[in-house]
């Protein structure tokens, strides 16, 4: 079990805008929560349709966040990495709504779940409020732009420009290529053979090597067929 200090240490360096403002009495808040949750790679942290059981701070590890069934086909809207925070979550508890996606824990995660009263009592404190908004607008902004890309970029598009970024070797099934787009498995299959023939890119099991980026560059970016 971590130290209550050691505890305040890390979760006020990962979200400074705690350690910098902090609301009052958040230091004892995080001492009465115990210990984080250690989870493993694929467990469902929250569904679709469920109320919300509290904040989570995730602490280590990362969460994707998606809108459809866990282990069926679904679109990723973003990610949670340590430091940020899950607008998910945060819309259900200021709404009071059930939620609206669900979040899986994409590797081995830490995480420390915040109680609703907790959070809210958090969100009176206007620094931390602000925060939480500001990373609201961002969400937005990434959210209008995964809007567009659905609604006007083409399947082969959007599977390019998921391809760059991210390393020479990426190491995905086609799965989870399909999760992370909102579509098919046999249709990233079929792009990404399409690929290979061109000498783009290199297929291997669970495996994507990148030899052409700039060919994926310029098809991302519609100049190509």
């Amino acid at each position: 079990m971590m130290p209550a200090p050691a505890l305040v240490s890390l979760v006020s360096g990962l979200y400074p805008a705690l350690a910098d403002s902090p609301p009052p009495g958040w230091e004892q808040d995080l001492a009465a929560l115990g210990n984080a949750v250690e989870v493993p790679a694929g467990t469902v942290l929250f569904d679709e349709g469920a109320p919300c059981r509290g904040f989570p701070l995730v602490l280590a590890g990362e969460v994707r966040v998606a809108r459809g069934t866990p282990h069926g086909r679904a679109i990723e809207l973003y990610r949670v990495q340590p430091g940020e925070l899950c607008v998910v979550s945060a819309a259900c508890l200021f709404g009071q709504a059930v939620l609206s996606a669900h979040g899986v824990a994409v590797q081995p995660s830490r995480l420390l779940l915040l109680p609703a009263p907790v959070f809210m009592r958090w969100s009176d404190h206007e620094p931390f409020r602000r925060h939480v908004f500001a990373l609201f607008a961002a969400r937005m902004t990434d959210l209008i732009a995964l809007t567009e890309a659905v609604a006007f970029q083409r399947l082969d598009q959007r599977l390019a420009a998921a391809l760059l970024g991210r390393g020479p070797v990426l190491h995905l099934t086609h799965q989870q290529l399909a999760d992370e787009l909102g579509t098919v498995r046999e249709m990233v299959t079929r792009l990404l053979k399409r690929f290979e023939q061109a000498g783009w890119v290199a297929l291997g099991r669970e495996r994507v090597q990148v030899l052409d980026a700039a060919a994926l560059r310029q098809l991302a970016a519609g100049g190509a067929q």
